[in-house]
């Protein structure tokens, strides 16, 4: 188990941050950049569980998602090398990705299909939603550029997890507008 006696370290003053295994780098390293951008992806899903607690099951899945998150960061925060590590390091596993995709089933089998784009709106929670949705992509992107770089390994089964993350915020966004009734559907040249 994690403990934190104390919050300030003054480790970081120098402008670099450790990672789990480790060597420090610069805070502005892409790996760092990743974990960040999964942290700022939980933040805003904390604040949709805010608008969405009338929403019981959407509520614990996203419950459930915010602890994965945690998981997903210390993943990425404990580089893959090819030495045989000292102790088991917290990987992202199948099963989560799996899990999600069971709760994007769930929640899209009773949601309507799509006949325009879903502009990011309606409740609350479904704003706030899709703005995790699109922080969830950027990390995305930032952990497909880490994966593509030279000597950085992302793992395959983490790559997944946050693909389908963004996927399952849109569909969460969608059931928080009662069922998608709410959405706000974009008109193409509407405003011509």
């Amino acid at each position: 188990m994690v403990k934190l006696n104390k919050i300030y370290t003054r480790t970081g003053d120098d402008g670099t941050t450790a990672l789990v295994s480790g060597p420090r780098r610069v805070k502005h390293d892409m790996r760092v950049e990743a974990y960040g951008t999964i942290d700022e992806t939980n933040s805003a899903i904390g604040v949709a569980r805010l608008h969405a607690a009338d929403l019981a099951e959407l509520d614990a899945m996203l419950a459930l998602i915010q602890n994965d998150l945690f998981d997903l960061g210390a993943d990425l925060a404990t580089p893959g090398t090819d030495e045989p590590p000292a102790y088991e390091p917290l990987r992202v596993v199948e099963s989560q990705v799996t899990r999600l995709e069971r709760d994007i089933d769930s929640l899209n089998a009773d949601l309507q299909p799509l006949k325009s784009f879903v502009l990011p709106g309606g409740s609350a929670a479904a704003a706030h939603l899709h703005l995790a949705r699109t922080i969830a992509r950027r990390a995305e992107r930032l952990m497909v550029a880490l994966a593509r770089s030279d000597g950085e390994i992302v793992s395959a089964a983490a790559l997944q997890y946050v693909n389908r993350l963004s996927d399952f915020l849109f569909v969460a966004a969608r059931h928080a507008n009662n069922g998608g009734k709410a959405d706000v559907l974009w008109v193409p040249g509407k405003n011509r």
